[in-house]
């Protein structure tokens, strides 16, 4: 991967994710840098995210960031393993075929969280990645994820 620069959702057209998406006002709106070999992203929690205590955030919402952050780092490798600049054209996007998620302890709300996402596998059209969700310096969530690459008619619903 490549120095960090902006923000690989940012240079993603069309990104309207809930968790990633620039457009999606609604949504998380994470931001993710590639950084040397891995990918970061930092991100402040707050109401309305809890679990059921209200000190600490939502395993749903856990989940969401370990995807997106994942998802996000394997588009970023693939475009560097064709060479291309993040959202040049033609577009490319992959989408999660598998997620393991392991809770590793609980995610204080009040701070922030880190995300880490390192490529772990190559194939054709596909990437595994390992990504580590910290708070406080601490593993909270670690998931493995595999995502693939899907052809621009998935993205435009006229495929399934």
């Amino acid at each position: 991967m490549t120095e960090r620069g902006p923000a690989i959702q940012d240079a993603l057209p069309h990104n309207n994710c809930w968790g990633c998406g620039p457009r999606n006002e609604g949504g998380l709106q994470i931001k993710s840098y590639v950084d040397g070999d891995e990918t970061v992203c930092e991100w402040q929690p707050g109401p309305p995210y809890f679990a059921g205590p209200e000190h600490v955030l939502n395993g749903g919402i856990i989940a969401t960031l370990l995807d997106c952050h994942s998802v996000c780092t394997a588009i970023a490798d693939v475009y560097r393993t064709e060479g291309r600049d993040i959202g040049s054209p033609p577009d490319l996007w992959c989408v999660t075929a598998s997620m393991d998620i392991k809770y590793l302890r609980p995610t204080p709300i009040a701070d922030p969280v880190r995300l880490v996402g390192t490529i772990t596998r190559r194939g054709d059209r596909s990437r595994g990645i390992e990504c580590t969700l910290y708070s406080q310096g601490e593993p909270c969530a670690r998931a493995d994820v595999v995502a693939v690459r899907v052809p621009d008619e998935w993205r435009a619903g006229q495929a399934t």
